[in-house]
């Protein structure tokens, strides 16, 4: 008998098929007139009834209980001739046995599981943070006697950091169901855990830095870079050394660099503050080395003194004279105590109980003698900073009748684009000759007083501005206005300025000025007082 290709034969049935049905609606309309309804239909017909029979039968087997959006939806459902891999496709009505009927109209008896109330992957994936759920090890995290056991899961972990990439399935995986984790913080390694698992950071002041050891332990440098951008926004003089000491740890250059230009600019303040005493040796003489220090000598020898009394401290010991000049060891020769004037020194290192006899006198005779003894301190001043000048008026004038201080308030508002640091203004003084004037200066940011200084200072009749300096320089912010405010008592008449601008280009630091809302004496942006900003940037 000869051999017939079956997929020839195939091919055959799937033609009869799409006959039938493309001549069904015909066929039936045939058989109703004829009233022949017990008469068998084609084959075609009894594989697609069947088949979606037995697809009805599993619905009424496996009952939806939690999906309720199939109420009134049509479903498709898809019959399939496995031996002819034939698919046709049929819209039709779900059945409704009581079974189904029941689990549709009263969810409260099979309630739905917590996966099908939080649609997306990272809904759920937060919901297994800290969560014993099929967790698959656990950690102990901190010091034992104070560990805290955190229930985590590999592939989470795995997928989030190479670290735990190559902890959990790397050749030399850990086998080990509990992991002790001594160096990092509890409350860091659920801020590290809670990111990984949903992509949110939470920092607070108070562990952000350990939040970033554990971020740049584990390699996971988003999370490291929303610490460090959380440190730069929260900087400031009493945290500056600090943070210069981490970020030297941490090798984060940018963060380095923002802790040096509020160090510099506000030198005084970061070397008295309490955080100085917390930095190590080597960020110590770091700092020493900084030639662009904005104080005094003498603030900073105060300092040194003050952080060898806090590692005598830590190290156990007593703050001795021997002790502190041992755990300084050559920190101290980077002091430029000939830097003082004479009087400091008198009153301050001289006095001092961390300089030998010897040092004290060889000072003393540099200070006083013609032929000056060879010292191990360094001679020269520091540089400093030098300070800018914004100058917003292009020109300055007086009349017999004009400026008038009075005793009222000068105030102008203005903004910068980078951050500065104000260090004072630039005042007019008397048309009529030499004059003292006392004055107060005051600086604000939506009503909040920032800095102030009450003083005097001298003009010699000429146009020329005369400094006015607050106590500290004062950091301010990029895009957000500031207000500074005098009040000037002294010789009524005064030079005042004239076509003001609204913008000036000052280095890199553009200044934008609006008039100001507390200013009773005059003076706005085209013309009046306060023509200089005196600033560090």
């Amino acid at each position: 008998m000869p051999t017939v290709d079956c997929r020839l034969l195939n091919h055959g049935r799937i033609m009869k098929c799409l006959t039938f049905l493309l001549l069904l609606p015909e066929t039936l309309k045939r058989s109703k007139k004829a009233g022949k309804h017990s008469a068998r239909l084609p084959l075609c017909y009894d594989i697609l009834t069947l088949s979606l029979t037995k697809k009805k039968m599993a619905a009424e087997l496996y009952p939806a209980t939690a999906n309720t959006n199939l109420i009134n939806n049509p479903t498709t459902v898809t019959a399939t001739d496995k031996t002819n891999d034939v698919q046709v496709t049929q819209t039709t009505t779900p059945a409704t046995t009581p079974t189904t009927q029941q689990n549709i109209h009263n969810n409260n008896l099979d309630p739905p599981s917590w996966q099908c109330s939080h649609p997306t992957l990272r809904e759920r994936n937060a919901l297994m943070f800290n969560n014993e759920l099929m967790a698959d090890v656990h950690f102990l995290v901190g010091p034992l006697g104070e560990a805290q056991r955190v229930p985590a899961h590999k592939y989470v972990l795995a997928v989030g950091s190479s670290v735990f990439g190559a902890m959990f399935y790397g050749d030399l995986a850990e086998e080990e169901s509990q992991i002790h984790i001594p160096d990092v913080e509890p409350a860091a390694f659920l801020i590290l855990l809670k990111y990984l698992y949903s992509d949110e950071i939470d920092l607070e002041a108070d562990t952000v830095l350990a939040t970033l050891y554990a971020a740049k332990k584990y390699i996971v440098p988003a999370l490291a870079r929303a610490c460090v951008t959380f440190l730069e926004t929260s900087l400031e003089a009493k945290n500056a050394c600090v943070l210069l000491s981490q970020s030297r740890l941490f090798e984060e250059p940018e963060l380095t660099q923002r802790c040096w230009e509020v160090i510099d600019a506000q030198a005084e303040l970061a070397l008295s503050s309490e955080g100085f005493g917390e930095i190590d040796l080597q960020t110590l003489e770091v700092v020493l080395q900084r030639e662009t220090l904005n104080t005094k000598e003498a603030v900073v020898f105060r300092a040194v003194v003050s952080w060898a009394v806090a590692e005598c401290e830590r190290q156990g010991l007593a703050p001795t004279t021997r002790n502190k000049r041992e755990v300084l060891g050559k920190a101290l020769y980077l002091v430029h105590i000939p830097a003082m004037t004479l009087e400091e020194f008198a009153d301050g290192a001289a006095q001092s109980d961390i300089l030998t006899l010897e040092e004290t006198h060889d000072v003393f005779l540099w200070f006083t003698a013609a032929n000056k003894p060879q010292l191990d301190f360094p001679l020269p001043q520091r540089a400093g900073l030098a300070p800018q000048r914004c100058h917003r008026f292009q020109s300055s004038a007086y009349r017999s009748n004009q400026w008038r201080y009075r005793g009222r308030c000068d105030s102008i508002q203005f903004a910068v684009d980078k951050r500065i640091f104000m260090g004072g203004l630039g005042l007019y003084g008397s048309s009529g000759g030499k004059a003292e004037y006392s004055v107060k200066i005051e600086l604000k940011r939506q009503g909040l007083v920032l800095a102030q200084n009450l003083t005097k200072f001298v003009s010699d009749g000429s146009s020329s501005t005369f400094p006015v300096w607050f106590e500290h320089p004062v950091q301010v912010e990029q895009d957000t206005f500031y207000t500074v405010s005098v009040v000037l008592d002294g010789n009524e008449l005064s030079y005042f300025g004239q076509e003001g601008m609204t913008e000036v280009q000052c280095g890199k630091v553009t200044f934008q000025f609006q008039c100001s809302s507390d200013s009773t004496n005059g003076t706005g942006v085209q013309g009046g007082q306060i023509p200089e900003l005196v600033f560090y940037a």
